[in-house]
């Protein structure tokens, strides 16, 4: 069974799992030089979040929020998560305590 999907902003996570996408690298400064693509083929390890699930239970069974909603920037770790792809969009799944911190 394989299931068909437009965008990865159709994708929504569950319990505490968190959808990001990466920044893609720029291959031009702002001053205007090239980067080489060896420069820029090292993914960034900031991401936007795309979707966040509704929150894992804790032990007395209560829902707890994530800390994070879409649209927030955050930094990843070098580690864990899975990659999605979909269409061209490429993003990553991972539980909502693993991205570093939030800004």
């Amino acid at each position: 069974m394989s299931a068909t999907f437009k965008s990865i902003k159709s994708l929504v996570p569950l319990f505490d799992r968190v959808l990001v996408q990466r920044f893609k690298a720029e291959s031009k400064t702002a001053t205007g030089i090239f980067l080489p693509t060896s420069a820029t083929n090292t993914p960034l390890p900031e991401a936007t979040v795309i979707a966040v699930g509704p929150g894992a239970r804790n032990p007395k069974g209560d829902i707890v929020p994530p800390s994070v909603k879409a649209g927030d920037r955050v930094l990843l770790p070098g580690w864990g998560g899975s990659s999605i792809k979909v269409g061209d969009d490429v993003g990553r799944h991972s539980s909502e305590s693993k991205p570093g911190c939030q800004y």
